[in-house]
C-alpha cells in the first residue's frame, strides 16, 4: 500500500506532458527504436583489419572522369553537405562529371530527397541516383562522413580509387563504444582521407597515426559581410540545433535565460530549428537562405556559435559580418579560428552569459562591426575546392596528375594507414 502511494504521489507530481514522456520513453526501449539511430545495414560495415589489397589503379581515359559521391540524404541548409556540395562543383569545374548517389539504409522516396538538393541548392550540377550494390561505372568515389566510408570500402570495385572528405573527427559525436569504434575505423579503411582543417588532420595524426592531406577552410565573404546599417545593432542571434548536442544547444539555452535575465532590453534571434519550451522570449527566424541570415547577422551585436568538435562554419560567417561569435573555449576550436575578435568562454552557463554581456556592453558598435569584419582574412571556397580537385586528379592519375602536388600533408605516403 505505501509502495503505491509513493507512485502515485510521483504521478501526480508529473505534468501531463512528463507522464507522456516516460510512456513514450517505455514503449520506445521496449521496441528499441533507438536501433533506428545507427546509419548502417550490418552488411555495409566494413573491417580495416579485413581489407584486401587494393590493386594498382591503372591510368585513367581521355575524356571527362565520373565521380560517385556516397552522402546520406540531407535536410535542407545542412552545412557539412554545402561544404561537400562546393567540393563537387570544383570538380565540376575541373572537369569531373559528378553522380551523388545517396546511401539510406531505410530506402526512404528517392523523389523527395532529389527533390531536397534541387530546391537548397539549385547551384549544384549533377546527376542523382541511390547507391548500388557494386560502385561500378565510376572512375572514382568520394566518401563524406563515417557511414559512406564504410559503404564505399564495402562495395567498390578492385582498385577502384576512394577518397574520403574528412570535415570532422566524427567518433566524437558518441560516447565511447561501438558506434565511436565503428566510426574511428572508417579512417583506416585503405581510402586516401583529405582533412578539412586543422583540428581534423592533427586528431587523426594524434588518435589514430593515421595520414591525411589537408584543405583549409574557406569563408564565403561573397555572401556574408559588412552592409550598410539601416537601424542601429541590437541583441544577440543563437543557431539552434537541437538533436546536435556538439552544437551545444541545452548549454546555450541555459547560458541565455541567464543573459535575458541580465539584459531584457536586448532581442534574441533564433534560426534553425524551431523554438520549444525556452524560458526566454525569442524572434523565430526559421530556416534562412544565406543572404536573409547575413541581414540578420548585420542586425545584432554577437552570436553564439558553439562546436564541441570541429569549428562551426557560423563563427567566421558571423565575424564577416561584424558579429562577435561567442564560442566555447577549446583547442579543437582554436585550430581553425585564429581571430582576435572570437569571444572564447568557459563552457559554463554562466561563462557564456558573461561574454555576452561584455559583447553588447561594449562601446562605439558600428566602429567595432567594422573592425570585426576587417578582421576577416579567410579566402573563399573557391581555393579548397581547387586543392581537393587536385587530390581528385592526382589520386584517379597517378602517374600524371600533379594538381594536387601542393597540398601539406601530415607524413609522407607509405605508412601502413596511408590509404
Amino acid at each position: 500500500m505505501a509502495s503505491f502511494g509513493r507512485l502515485m504521489g510521483s504521478v501526480v507530481r508529473k505534468t501531463p506532458r512528463q507522464i507522456a514522456q516516460h510512456a513514450v520513453r517505455r514503449w520506445s526501449d521496449a521496441l528499441a527504436t533507438r536501433d533506428l539511430d545507427f546509419p548502417l545495414l550490418p552488411e555495409d560495415i566494413a573491417d580495416s583489419h579485413a581489407r584486401p589489397q587494393p590493386s594498382a589503379p591503372s591510368p585513367g581515359s581521355p575524356g571527362r572522369r565520373r565521380l560517385g559521391w556516397i552522402v546520406l540524404p540531407p535536410g535542407a541548409g545542412s552545412g557539412g553537405h554545402t561544404t561537400l556540395f562546393r567540393m563537387m562543383e570544383a570538380a565540376r569545374v575541373a572537369g569531373f562529371t559528378n553522380t551523388l548517389l545517396f546511401y539510406d539504409r531505410y530506402r526512404s522516396d528517392h523523389a523527395h530527397n532529389t527533390e531536397v538538393i534541387r530546391s537548397a541548392w539549385p547551384w549544384l550540377e549533377c546527376e542523382v541516383e541511390p547507391v548500388g550494390e557494386t560502385l561500378i561505372g565510376f572512375d572514382g568515389v568520394i566518401a563524406s562522413s563515417w557511414p559512406t566510408a564504410h559503404v564505399a570500402a564495402r562495395r567498390r570495385l578492385p582498385g577502384q580509387p576512394v577518397i574520403y572528405f574528412v570535415q570532422d573527427f566524427e567518433p566524437y559525436f558518441y560516447p565511447r563504444g561501438s558506434e565511436y569504434a565503428i566510426a574511428q575505423d572508417s579512417y583506416r579503411l585503405g581510402h586516401r582521407n583529405v582533412s578539412l582543417g586543422a583540428m581534423v588532420r592533427d586528431t587523426l595524426a594524434a588518435e589514430l597515426s593515421v595520414e591525411s592531406d589537408y584543405v583549409p577552410f574557406g569563408c564565403d565573404t561573397d555572401v556574408y559581410g559588412l552592409r550598410a546599417p539601416t537601424i542601429p545593432r541590437s541583441g544577440v542571434v543563437f543557431y539552434a540545433k537541437r538533436g546536435n548536442d556538439r552544437r551545444g544547444h541545452r548549454l546555450a539555452v541555459l547560458a541565455l535565460s541567464e543573459f535575458h535575465r541580465r539584459h531584457p532590453d536586448q532581442p534574441i534571434h533564433t534560426y534553425g530549428d524551431a523554438p520549444r519550451d525556452l524560458p526566454f522570449p525569442v524572434i523565430d527566424h526559421g530556416g534562412l537562405p544565406p543572404a536573409r541570415l547575413n541581414e540578420l547577422y548585420n542586425s545584432v551585436i554577437a552570436g553564439v556559435a558553439m562546436s564541441f568538435t570541429n569549428i562551426s562554419l557560423v563563427a567566421e560567417e558571423m565575424l564577416a559580418a561584424g558579429v562577435v561569435p561567442v564560442v566555447n573555449d577549446s583547442p579543437l576550436a582554436r585550430a581553425d579560428l585564429a581571430n582576435p575578435h572570437v569571444a572564447w568562454a568557459d563552457p559554463t552557463p554562466l561563462g557564456i552569459a558573461d561574454a555576452l554581456s561584455a559583447a553588447v556592453t561594449q562601446p562605439a558598435l558600428d566602429a567595432r562591426a567594422r573592425a570585426v569584419s576587417a578582421s576577416v582574412a579567410t579566402a573563399g571556397w573557391a581555393e579548397t575546392g581547387r586543392l581537393f580537385a587536385g587530390v581528385i586528379a592526382e589520386e584517379l592519375d597517378p602517374l600524371t596528375g600533379t594538381a594536387g602536388n601542393d597540398l601539406p600533408r601530415s607524413r609522407e605516403k607509405g605508412s601502413d594507414h596511408a590509404r
